[in-house]
């Protein structure tokens, strides 16, 4: 059987600047490469040596938004200090919800500025 692990997420967003921003201030990442997509507009890969989110935009103002679900429900990224990733998210103007610490871990939510929910955990 085959044995593998998760190496990237590609996400549209309307501005790939600011969304690239805060996953280096969420996670301690940095930017592994930009360019053109082929398919028209720019990317970002944000992650570290193993693994990645290529934050995308078509070019064009972004207009249409996604309902919550309609086909992602939230992309959950581990960090070893939640209280510290929070401030982050305060900073960047948005609003954690729903914090919970059940096994095996604590954890909270929130959504970007395009409507992509974050879920945000720690097993330390």
């Amino acid at each position: 059987m085959p044995t593998g692990h998760l190496e990237h997420i590609n996400i549209t967003v309307s501005d790939i600047e600011r969304s690239a921003a805060l996953l280096e201030r969420l996670c301690g990442w940095h930017i592994r490469w930009r360019g053109p997509s082929q398919l028209g507009g720019e990317t970002i890969h944000v992650g570290n040596e193993w693994d990645y989110i290529a934050v995308y935009t078509r070019g064009a103002p972004q207009t249409a938004r996604f309902a919550k679900g309609a086909p992602l429900n939230h992309v959950g990224l581990v960090v070893d200090d939640l209280g510290a990733a929070e401030a982050v998210v305060k900073a960047a103007g948005l609003e954690p919800f729903n914090h919970a610490d059940y096994e095996p871990g604590r954890r909270f939510y929130f959504f970007d500025w395009d409507g992509i929910e974050f879920e945000m955990v720690s097993y330390a």
